[in-house]
């Protein structure tokens, strides 16, 4: 229906069983520019967001009945998020996600760096390293690998979030409510 694309954000998400939040909704990631976002089919409640063709990497084949289904694999699902956190839900969700990755899952833990570098997206780096050294300092390896891919700018740690405070080892803005051990 919306080919070429495949399931991500808190879709894939919830497959990978990464997040106990329940959405009413169905992320499809596509590479098609709809001209609706949000659709209702068969009482099925999709949101599409557009990714560039070059970006489908990551995709693991998930059968559902006799359907063949692209879902990016956790660590690509993580990836996407940390681009947009909102298709985590906000950055609350997706700090879960990544603590739910970290500690079940550290075999894709360990790919989060060569997904990033092929999406190759600033942001993500900032809001990876910053979480990771915030919540994660044992993960030294992937916070050395976010600092030395830092880009010049600044990203907000989530768009949809007023922030008042500027980390600058991360160069990422982060709300009030978000400091918790956030030094440098």
């Amino acid at each position: 229906m919306f080919a070429p694309c495949y399931i991500g954000g808190w879709s894939a998400a919830e497959h990978w069983g990464l997040t106990e939040q329940l959405f009413r909704s169905i992320c499809v990631m596509t590479a098609t520019r709809p001209r609706e976002r949000q659709l209702v089919l068969r009482k099925a409640r999709f949101e599409l967001r557009t990714v560039a063709p070059a970006r489908f990497i990551g995709m693991k084949t998930v059968w559902r009945g006799r359907t063949r289904v692209q879902v990016s694999n956790p660590a690509r699902t993580l990836i996407d998020m940390l681009a947009d956190p909102a298709l985590g839900g906000g950055i609350r969700n997706v700090t879960e996600i990544l603590a739910k990755l970290v500690h079940d899952q550290p075999k894709e833990a360990a790919k989060l760096g060569d997904n990033a570098a092929k999406i190759g997206i600033g942001a993500v780096y900032k809001r990876l390293g910053f979480l990771l050294q915030r919540d994660h300092p044992d993960q030294v390896a992937l916070i050395e690998l976010c600092r030395t891919r830092l880009t010049a700018g600044y990203a907000k740690l989530d768009p949809a979030l007023p922030a008042d405070r500027l980390v600058t080892a991360w160069r990422v803005w982060v709300p009030a409510s978000k400091r918790r051990r956030a030094s440098a």
